[in-house]
């Protein structure tokens, strides 16, 4: 590693995060890793085409001359959320990375980039896929789960990458390995009510998952029975039942509470402009406020009132 990549590594550590830097033109890699399993038919059209298709796997237009690619975990807590209904308080939990994501994502960006610029690099901001990033340079390994753990922060970690002109002549690169653990393991697969974790092979069927259909913006298929809702979005019963977890499943930071009358107008998925303002700033936080209608749908489904 040159100078440079390791005064960012140490800044990075210095912060209680973990990261890899790795040379720009391994970007090219990541996007025919994706188009592979197309060719294959193992990715179900529907889930790529929503998923996977704004994806960039070209340098970045604003930093062509880019260098290297820096990916770093985070930890990353769930967070629990009350909601006051008929009553009584029900909770709801938002999985790990749900809650701010996005103002995670700036902080850690602006972060390593004041970094760069002390030592006159520049930085660009990706759209990669940032678990398969990470499962390349070694920052993360797969669960069967197809989630990524990272040591000393299981799953409970938010991964973010950023383009950098700093320097890379050496990196760490290789296929995407299973966790150790995983190969006499199948806590994930017996607790997956859904069928997304297969037997078979390695590879999850993405369009089974609960935690795919938590974020769409289309009613639930009939398939999906009322009792497999253990999330407010996405899906914790993989982490919960998983032995790399243990140390972090009871993990769980205090969120938003809601009254009953706010907990009510939610579940009528209002308009954003028909919210209070209080109300607004809360989910506002959360980073939900763009998601009222997916909101209203999954409230109702894990408080009983589907």
């Amino acid at each position: 590693m040159t100078e440079g990549v390791d005064r960012v590594l140490e800044g990075v550590s210095r912060r209680g995060w973990q990261g890899r830097v790795v040379r720009a033109e391994r970007v090219g890699g990541l996007g025919n890793a994706i188009e592979r399993l197309r060719a294959e038919g193992l990715l179900d059209e529907a889930f790529a085409g929503e998923r996977l298709s704004f994806f960039s796997f070209d340098l970045p237009d604003d930093l062509p001359e880019a260098r290297s690619l820096i990916v770093i975990a985070v930890p990353a807590p769930a967070v629990r959320l009350t909601f006051h209904w008929k009553g009584a308080a029900r909770e709801a939990v938002l999985p790990p990375t749900y809650a701010g994501y996005n103002a995670t994502t700036r902080r850690v960006q602006d972060a390593v980039t004041s970094m760069l610029e002390e030592g006159g690099w520049r930085s660009a901001r990706p759209l990669l896929p940032l678990k398969t990033l990470a499962a390349h340079s070694g920052l993360a390994t797969y669960g069967r789960n197809n989630i990524t753990y990272v040591p000393g922060m299981g799953s409970y970690a938010q991964l973010v990458a950023l383009f950098s002109d700093l320097p890379c002549e050496e990196d760490v690169w290789g296929e995407p390995a299973m966790l150790e653990r995983c190969e006499a393991c199948r806590a994930c697969w017996k607790a997956c009510r859904s069928g997304a974790i297969p037997e078979g092979r390695f590879l999850l069927r993405a369009e089974r998952c609960l935690t795919y259909h938590n974020e769409r913006q289309i009613p639930f298929p009939d398939w999906i029975e009322h009792g497999w809702h253990n999330s407010l979005m996405g899906c914790l019963q993989c982490q919960r039942v998983c032995p790399e977890d243990k140390p972090f499943r009871e993990w769980v930071e205090e969120g938003e509470a809601f009254s009953e009358e706010e907990t009510s107008l939610l579940l009528d998925g209002p308009a954003r402009e028909a919210l209070p303002e209080a109300l607004a700033e809360k989910l506002t936080r959360l980073e939900l406020i763009e998601d009222l209608s997916i909101l209203a749908r999954n409230l109702r489904a894990v408080i009983g009132e589907r």
